[in-house]
This record gives C-alpha cells, structure tokens and sequence, in this order.
C-alpha cells in the first residue's frame, strides 16, 4: 500500500489534475474533500467523460470524477483487496479508515509481493487479462 497519496480537492479542474497526473507519473488521483475520500479521477475518466464530451480544461474535477468507489478498510487483509479489485475491475483501491482517506493498493502492490497466494496471483491475472481484451482499434 502506498500511504503517501497525491490528492485533489473537489475546487481543482481537470487541467491541474492532469498536470498533476504528469508531475507524478500515476494514472489515477484521489480527490478530497478536507480529509475525506469523495471521488477518483483517472485518465481515462479525463478521456472519456472530459475530452470526449467537450469538458473544457478548466471544468471542475466533480464533473468528470467517479464518486461511486469501491474501498477497503486498513485494517483488511491485502488478499481482500486482490479480490475486491479483482471482482470490480479496478487497478487502483483507495484504502480508507472511515472515510478519511489513508492509502491506496495499486495492482502492482500485489504484483510485487513477496509471496502471493492463489487467490491474489489469480486477481492480478483477471485484471491484467481485462485490460488487454477492452483494447479496441479507433
């Protein structure tokens, strides 16, 4: 789980979100609003629910984030989350305690694991499996 978590708040548009997406080098960002999770910005929601439906740049973050996320709690065990990302087709889980936000479990969290169960070898599969099937020709 990575605890240090770049974040946006729901004032921030999507041209600083992407600038920020650059400045990191991560595909999806958390945003907050004060300490609480409220959404999830990826760039795929930037392509698809901002340039494909002529958000301008300067749009605010809430109208192309996704604000109905899956989480896992920090107490949960990391085959838990392999599941939960596996089952949701999701290569990001935001990790929350209550709903303050607190982490976030990347596909390659699991994949770097010392030793990965069945369970979380399977998830990781699935997912990697699902990417490379939706990719369609223009």
């Amino acid at each position: 789980m990575t605890t240090k978590v770049e974040t946006c708040t729901l004032l921030d548009n999507v041209f600083e979100v992407a600038v920020k997406m650059k400045e990191y080098d991560v595909g999806a960002i958390p945003i907050v609003n004060g300490d609480l999770l409220a959404g999830m910005i990826t760039d795929r929601d930037i392509v698809i629910r901002g340039v494909a439906e002529k958000h301008p740049g300067s749009s605010k973050v809430e109208q192309v984030m996704s604000d109905e996320l899956v989480t896992i709690g920090a107490e949960a065990p990391i085959e838990e989350a392999a599941s939960l990302m596996s089952r949701h087709q999701i290569r990001r889980l935001p990790v929350v305690d209550g709903q303050k936000l607190v982490g976030i479990v990347s596909l390659g969290d699991l994949a770097v694991r010392d030793k990965l169960d069945h369970q979380t070898n399977l998830a990781i599969e699935k997912i990697s499996q699902h990417e490379i099937s939706s990719n369609k020709p223009c």
